[in-house]
This record gives C-alpha cells, sequence and structure tokens, in this order.
C-alpha cells in the first residue's frame, strides 16, 4: 500500500507572505510531497475579553483563506494536491463555496481534495450570521447540494436549508466531482463520513489501540451504510516533535499497517498526541519538512 504524504503551511510561525508560500509549496513538490494542507478560520476570538477562552483560535493567530492561497499556488505548481483541513462548512453560504471550490480546481487542474468539519466556534458562526445549533445537520444538505451544483449545470432543490430555482454553477469542476473528505470525531459525525465522505481526516488519534478501535468502529459503520470500507479513505497527522527518527519510522510504520492512505506532516500542531517541534520559522520549517522526508520516504 502506498501512502500519499502532505504537509501543512506552517502559517502560525511563519506568517504568509506570498515570497514563503510559493518557496515552501514548490519545495515540498520537488521534494516529492503529493499534498499541501492548510488550515481553515475565518476570525479569532480576541482573549484579552475572554480570559476562560484557552489559547484556541485566537484573533493573534494567523490564517489565509484557503481558496485565495490554493488559487495563488495553483500557478507556481503543477503536481501537488491542495487539501483544506478543514474549511468549516455550515458557517458558509452552499452555493458559493461550491462555485469557489469549483474555481478552484479548474485552476488547479483537479488537484483539489476537499476538507470539510462542522466545527466548534460558536464566535465565528454569529459573525458570519449562520446558525450554530443545526450545523451538523445542515452540513449533510449543503454535501448533497455541493454535489449535484458540480455535476449538473441546472439544479432545482427544495431541502430544509436550501432553495435553487432552475440553476448551476459555471465552471464546474474539471471531473464533475470534488473529493470530500470530512474532519471530526462525534459519533454522529462518524455516521455521517460513512455515509457520504470520500475520507476521514480523525488527526487526533495517537498511534496504538485507540486509533485501531476508532477504524474499526468506522469500518463498521461503513459497512452499515452499504459501502466498503476502501472507499472511505484515512488520514492522519505527523510531527518531528513525536519523537526521535526511529520512533517516527515506527510510527509512519504503524499507520500504513493500520490501512491509512494519506499522513500530513504537521509541525506546528501542538494538541494531545501531538507535540509540536520546537523551533519555528521559514527555514526552520523547509529543513524539518526535507528532514522528515528523507526519515520515511523508503516507506512510502
Amino acid at each position: 500500500m502506498t501512502i500519499s504524504l502532505a504537509v501543512n503551511l506552517p502559517l502560525m510561525d511563519t506568517g504568509g507572505s506570498p515570497a514563503f508560500v510559493k518557496d515552501f509549496a514548490q519545495a515540498a513538490e520537488d521534494l516529492g510531497y503529493r499534498g499541501l494542507a492548510l488550515p481553515d478560520h475565518v476570525l479569532g476570538a480576541n482573549i484579552e475579553n475572554r480570559p476562560e477562552w484557552g489559547d484556541r483560535n485566537t484573533s493573534s493567530d494567523f490564517f489565509h483563506d484557503p481558496f485565495v492561497l490554493f488559487g495563488f499556488l495553483a500557478a507556481s505548481t503543477s503536481k501537488i494536491e491542495f487539501s483544506t483541513q478543514v474549511m468549516i462548512l455550515p458557517q458558509r453560504q452552499t452555493a458559493l463555496v461550491a462555485k469557489q471550490a469549483a474555481s478552484l480546481d479548474v485552476l488547479c487542474e483537479g488537484r483539489f481534495r476537499f476538507g470539510i468539519g462542522s466545527g466548534w466556534n460558536a464566535v465565528e458562526y454569529e459573525a458570519l450570521n449562520e446558525d450554530f445549533t443545526n450545523r451538523g445537520k445542515r452540513l449533510e444538505e449543503q454535501v448533497e447540494v455541493m454535489r449535484r451544483l458540480w455535476a449538473e449545470p441546472h439544479v432545482t432543490f427544495r431541502g430544509d436549508y436550501h432553495q435553487i430555482d432552475d440553476a448551476g454553477i459555471n465552471p464546474l469542476p474539471t471531473r464533475r466531482s470534488i473529493p470530500l473528505w470530512f474532519g471530526g470525531h462525534d459519533d454522529r459525525m462518524l455516521r455521517r463520513i460513512a455515509k457520504l465522505a470520500d475520507g476521514w481526516m480523525p488527526l487526533a488519534y495517537p498511534p496504538d489501540e485507540t486509533a485501531l478501535r476508532a477504524f474499526e468502529t468506522m469500518r463498521a459503520y461503513i459497512r452499515d451504510a452499504g459501502r466498503q470500507p476502501d472507499d472511505v479513505g484515512l488520514e492522519v497527522w505527523a510531527s518531528l516533535g513525536d519523537g526521535d527518527d526511529d520512533k517516527l519510522r515506527a510510527d509512519f510504520q504503524f499507520w500504513k499497517d493500520a490501512g491509512v492512505s494519506h499522513i500530513c506532516l504537521n509541525n506546528w500542531y501542538n494538541r494531545p498526541p501531538h507535540k509540536r517541534m520546537a523551533e519555528r520559522g521559514a527555514e526552520a520549517h523547509l529543513e524539518a519538512m526535507r528532514r522528515y522526508y528523507e526519515i520515511v520516504k523508503d516507506l512510502l
């Protein structure tokens, strides 16, 4: 089994200057990375007025808009895949997202894999004038609407949350579809993934029995939904901070043996079970990306 290896753009540590993101993307492609990933948040909370908030998604965190950044990088790369990990879909207008994703897919010639989730941050939902309380149910309908808009030149749709009267987007995606991968760990989301998704970005499991049990739960849900486990890809994160070279190789082999299809190197993420690398800055992240590839390249 071949693993698709990606790397997450370290904008939290480096900012997102045009020169850096272009250099980083081209270096990843030249090394042999098959994917480039980007997280998503529209707004961050001002923690000066929220002392209980913690450090998750604050206004000091740097996030480029994924559609804008990947559109920029589409012209300076030729092979590497782009993926959102993940975009918070229900806080956005569905038809607009379908249009943006289709345009990106055309500009990068089909190299876009769309990771979506329902999110956790009510502050963003309120600011974007969307309902936080029904986000899971709306996400299911959003997926149906997007897939129809990507496949058909004209769509008529009457749903609980969407009304479309004989209209369509143009351009359509290159393959009249875009792979949809879901993020999330809640049991309700796992059942949605089993029914609807092309892949699952679990992210938050260590390489041990915890992950294997979660994967078996997902595979059972997939079978219950009338699909085969191979229909749904699996993606995990890795970090140079997770251990020494031997540990990183052992972890990689564990994921490969467990049936994981995608591994994404994320060296700036610092929540369990991952530990970020100690260094920061552009050169440090470029070197870390090179080093990890050398460590695992014969295991791909």
